[in-house]
């Protein structure tokens, strides 16, 4: 228990998506969690797939480190519930390391894979809803080089999922793009094994924006967001106001001729601008991202420059988010302006990559106000991805916060 209290009070300061750092002489790099059915797709198990995590190590000899893996509840909290935390099965031990290319030695020395559950037997996930996972030292697990998110489900409801092309009717919009948006209606009939009173909500996460998930609960009644119950085991939740968006920008660096240096624009035109008013032109990856083969001699690491020169009239911030830092806006990934024109410059492994430009405040020192299609556009003609959840406030073991209905959906 001593170990799980200092593991929580350390998970605020550690996450994937904040710029690595060096921690006792090792610096873990492009962390990655998805599923053995989807590379690109967010990471969640369904009992027919299975979790694989990838990562570099920079160090100047092979770490000892451990996964060690812990039950969530509401918000990403690790639990405290004796119950919910499995000591026999909940860690990955002596993790196994590939030394990888001469040529990437001043940037990682290391990589590290595996899949769970494991042939091992060492780590099973018995209870469905949010987990996380922590990259700690063997000897000392409060010290943790990183984490990570990812689903398991259950999926004993059948829910039926119906996706709409819908516009914003509160007030006038202009320009008139600004109301498109999206209709997403779940309904479900609830069986018999389950209370309709530990119904909670329904959340929906678009392109693996974990950080700002689309919620419909129970008390939920707006004029784009509500919910239906006929007082039996019947169901209707509805958000008819996802924004239409965009396809995301891309920065592909995988071409080692064009991207020959160490310092790289991330457009080969250099500077980008506003596409408000522009369709896609390509097909993005839903948010996700491939890297390139780690055993490959040119999969580098690169000093990647993005640029903006946005509309005179947006005096905003500007931030950089991406499949990169999980789509966590930060202010680690706050632009500078010199001239009119918005930079940053951050390291990347060569691989292919999914991003943005979000528009926003800062207030002390909190970002507030975002907003993700001012530099994009908002238009139906884009393809997304849907990861759709119901959420149950499961009363067994001491109580905890249950995923008893799943479906993917992408238009």
């Amino acid at each position: 228990m001593k170990e799980f209290i200092f593991l929580f009070t350390i998970i605020i300061l550690l996450n994937a998506s904040v710029p690595s750092q060096s921690i006792n002489g090792f610096e873990v790099k492009s962390l990655i969690a998805y599923t053995s059915s989807s590379i690109t797709s967010l990471p969640v198990l369904n009992g027919g797939n299975k979790l694989v995590i990838e990562f570099d190590v920079q160090g100047d000899f092979i770490p000892n480190m451990n996964i060690v893996f812990r039950f969530c509840d509401y918000g990403w909290i690790p639990t405290d519930n004796l119950f919910l935390i499995d000591q026999q099965y909940g860690t990955a031990y002596f993790l196994d390391f590939e030394e990888l290319p001469i040529t990437l030695v001043d940037d990682a020395r290391y990589h590290h894979k595996s899949i769970y559950p494991d042939e091992r037997d060492q780590v099973k996930f018995p209870f469905a809803g949010k987990w996380r996972f922590y990259l700690t030292d063997t000897q000392d697990t409060s010290i943790v080089y990183a984490t990570g998110k990812f689903f398991v489900i259950q999926n004993k409801v059948n829910l039926g999922v119906k996706l709409k092309r819908d516009e914003l009717e509160d007030k006038s919009y202009w320009p008139v793009e600004l109301a498109k948006s999206f209709n997403v209606t779940t309904d479900f009939f609830l069986p018999n094994e389950f209370y309709p009173s530990f119904v909670d909500r329904v959340e929906i996460i678009e392109n693996q924006n974990i950080y700002n998930p689309i919620a419909v609960d129970r008390t939920t009644n707006t004029l784009f967001r509500f919910y239906k119950w006929d007082a039996n085991r019947s169901f209707t939740f509805t958000a008819r106001d996802i924004p239409a968006g965009n396809e995301f920008r891309q920065v592909d660096l995988r071409d080692n001729i064009f991207f020959s240096s160490k310092d790289v624009r991330a457009q080969r035109d250099g500077l980008e601008y506003s596409r408000f008013f522009l369709n896609p032109l390509n097909d993005d990856l839903n948010g996700g991202k491939i890297f390139s083969n780690f055993k490959d001699e040119y999969s580098t690491y690169l000093n990647v420059t993005f640029s903006i020169r946005p509309p005179e009239e947006i005096l905003n911030n500007i931030f950089l988010v991406g499949a990169f830092n999980n789509w966590k806006l930060s202010l680690d990934y706050k632009m500078k302006k010199a001239d009119g024109v918005y930079s940053i410059t951050i390291p990347l492994k060569r691989g292919i990559y999914d991003y943005q430009y979000v528009v926003a405040d800062v207030i002390d020192s909190e970002i507030v106000n975002p907003n993700w299609i001012l530099l994009e556009g908002n238009t139906w003609l884009n393809s997304k991805e849907y990861d759709i959840f119901i959420y149950y406030n499961e009363q067994d073991k001491g109580g905890y916060e249950r995923i008893i209905g799943y479906k993917r959906i992408t238009q």
